[in-house]
């Protein structure tokens, strides 16, 4: 899916793939630190090889992840969104979603969520759970935001989204 932002950047959003292991990599160096004491709760360096692996090696069915390149350089990893679905409760996945920086308040991270929860519906998946800090007002918005999503495709029919958040 082909996507202007705001600021008139374009990027396409993608399933991710098995060799995007080093632009995902290079995407987290391009991280401020907030966004990744956001993203994963805490300072977090760098990606070890097993996470990369395990965070570009999904099988689409427990594990869905979107990524968002830009247009004009598709080497670069601009945003992803993922889900995990939740052994003990199929209808349940644990979802999360980080944009780089330069395009936080452009729409990307909500058009990210809108395609997990896109995928979520056909596969069964009618909640998502999110942890989060306190003091992460955007995402607690775009959480919302896909909350809304999958209320209405559902008619009503499925949970709201539940953000834990952390201190």
């Amino acid at each position: 899916m082909e996507l202007t932002l705001s600021s008139g950047t374009e990027v396409v959003i993608r399933p991710i793939r098995p060799d995007d292991k080093a632009r995902l990599a290079a995407a987290m160096a391009r991280l401020s630190d907030d966004s990744v004491r956001k993203r994963f709760l805490a300072p977090k360096p760098r990606l070890s090889g097993t996470e990369l692996r395990y965070l570009t090696e999904i099988d689409y069915i427990d594990h869905w992840a979107e990524v968002a390149v830009l247009k004009r350089d598709p080497e670069a990893i601009v945003g992803v969104a993922r889900w995990i679905r939740d052994p003990r409760d199929p209808a349940s996945a644990e979802a999360a979603i980080v944009v780089g920086d330069a395009l936080h308040g452009q729409g990307l991270g909500r058009a990210l969520g809108a395609a997990i929860a896109d995928a979520a519906r056909p596969r069964d998946v009618r909640r998502f759970t999110a942890t989060m800090l306190s003091d992460n007002v955007a995402a607690q918005r775009l959480f919302a935001a896909i909350s809304e999503r999958l209320l209405v495709e559902h008619d009503g029919a499925t949970d709201a989204v539940v953000a834990e958040l952390a201190a």
